[in-house]
């Protein structure tokens, strides 16, 4: 248990002084915490003692590749993208404890669990790292959906046309609800295999021993039976109705405002807590940097598979966070013929076809730093050879521009001809890093 507790990843933030604590009073959930999450976007994780939130609050525990690599144990960003790239279902992945030993029935409502209204426009209350289990024909699926509070015992989420979508319309067609089981407060290990998305059928939670190296301890949830990481901090039962409501607006990964949409209403059949404390929830900032690294950072090792298959090498690959770490990639790569940066480009929007914008360049440029990529297209890009543009493809319904998703795209390929000479290089004075 002791791996996925909340409070250990808290004191060891702590004793690291990785943390900020918001304790000498109560913070407001609306506008305040979700303020001062932004603030501290990229330097401190932050814990707040909130206004009506009886458990503590934290956010910016893996906004920047560097935490992100820390929280999760890697030593570098390429070994996360071989592994997650790899990872397959174990056979035997479960260690299952005893729920009653462990957790209780609460008697809080959803408007004492932690949801903040993060920007001014936001039509509720939000939970932003809610993860919803429920059961397929054949195994379980997680995946991660925001989740508006309607009142404490009813909420709406945001249900985009993916799995668990498809486990809602297969119970319409029988004229069923859907059962879930929703996590308040789990491990970032648990966060970050609900938003892989593997095939239908293959249920996340088989994947984790992979990370963890060793078994994952389980509990059954005490209503619908399925299976709950052992640590989570907040375990709710609900039901999914066919009744349609309005959810949002609500701030997508770009930081514009969703649209309303009709979502299926969310009844609350039961709250429980752990026993024994830790008890915190993970507020994630709409489109911040964990918003972007969650969603885009498994798409980031699926991108770097696809183009090593296609190049001598890849240096790096970044999904740009002015492009919301979802819209925009940037590649650096080696290349034995002078198409290999078109073929890097074309990989790259198999691999991920939310993507709208591509550019590739090569080894010797630092995509970390936007002006180097904005110096490669200056030097080494010409439009008539070496861009390529895709009309009317599927794109992304993040981005208000484009038509309902249908979207064109733009490759850039900067990178230097093989033949080129010393004109190219940037110039460095001796001793200069």
């Amino acid at each position: 248990m002791k791996d996925l507790e909340q409070l250990l990843l808290i004191n060891k933030l702590r004793e690291s002084e990785n943390i900020r604590e918001y304790n000498d009073r109560e913070y407001n959930e609306e506008f305040e915490i979700p303020l001062l999450i932004k603030k501290n976007q990229g330097s401190s994780t932050v814990l707040f003692r909130a206004s009506r939130t009886p458990f503590p609050i934290i956010s910016n525990l893996f906004e920047t590749r560097e935490k992100f690599l820390k929280v999760f144990g890697f030593k570098n960003l390429e070994d996360f993208y071989r592994l997650v790239t790899d990872l397959k279902p174990e056979k035997d992945p479960y260690v299952e404890f005893d729920f009653d030993k462990y957790y209780e029935k609460s008697n809080y409502g959803l408007s004492k669990l932690g949801a903040l209204k993060y920007y001014e426009k936001d039509g509720g209350f939000y939970f932003t790292s809610t993860i919803f289990i429920a059961k397929t024909e054949l195994s379980y699926n997680a995946s991660i959906h925001r989740t508006m509070v309607i009142d404490d015992y009813s909420a709406v989420a945001r249900i985009v046309p993916r799995h668990l979508y498809r486990i809602i319309e297969n119970n319409k067609s029988l004229g069923k609800d859907t059962k879930v089981t929703i996590l308040l407060g789990a491990h970032p290990i648990i966060e970050l295999v609900s938003s892989i998305s593997p095939p239908y059928n293959q249920f996340e939670f088989e994947l984790i021993p992979n990370l963890l190296g060793k078994k994952l301890p389980i509990v059954k949830s005490p209503l619908w039976n399925n299976p709950v990481p052992l640590g989570t901090s907040i375990i709710i039962e609900a039901t999914i109705t066919n009744e349609m409501v309005n959810e949002g607006p609500f701030v997508d990964i770009m930081g514009t405002y969703d649209r309303i949409r009709k979502q299926p209403l969310i009844k609350i059949n039961g709250i429980y807590t752990l026993k024994e404390k830790p008890i915190a929830v993970h507020a994630i900032l709409p489109g911040g940097g964990e918003h972007q690294l969650l969603m885009g950072i498994t798409k980031e090792a699926q991108i770097y598979k696809a183009v090593s298959l296609v190049v001598p090498k890849v240096h790096k690959v970044r999904l740009t966070q002015a492009g919301g770490g979802w819209l925009h990639a940037a590649i650096s790569i080696d290349k034995n013929h002078d198409g290999d940066g078109k073929n890097a480009i074309l990989a790259a929007f198999g691999a991920h076809p939310s993507l709208k914008h591509v550019v590739v360049v090569d080894g010797d440029v630092n995509i970390d730093d936007p002006n180097m990529i904005e110096w490669a297209i200056a030097t080494r890009f010409q439009a008539d050879r070496g861009l390529i543009v895709v009309k009317n493809a599927r794109g992304s319904t993040l981005d208000p521009s484009a038509n309902d998703g249908i979207s064109a795209k733009m490759g850039i390929d900067a990178t230097k001809p093989l033949n080129g000479s010393f004109i190219f290089e940037r110039a460095k004075i001796p001793g200069e890093m």
